[in-house]
């Protein structure tokens, strides 16, 4: 039996399924982006992107964590 995913990859089905897109590809653009902020990001993917406030909280969480 899998465990259910936690913190802000529970969140990563829904945002697959609302947005038409796979994760990595979003994870990708926050990484080509210049912005480093956790909230600039988290607002450049809501204003240029459509994608809801925690939607995008969860994909600039798990990208900033997988830089450190």
């Amino acid at each position: 039996m899998t465990t259910p995913a936690q913190g802000p990859a529970s969140y990563f089905p829904a945002i697959e399924k609302k947005y038409g897109r796979p994760v990595q590809e979003w994870i990708d653009l926050i990484d080509s982006s210049p912005l480093t902020k956790h909230m600039e990001l988290v607002s450049w993917l809501k204003s240029e992107h459509g994608l809801g406030h925690g939607h995008a909280n969860a994909l600039v969480a798990h990208a900033l964590a997988g830089r450190k």
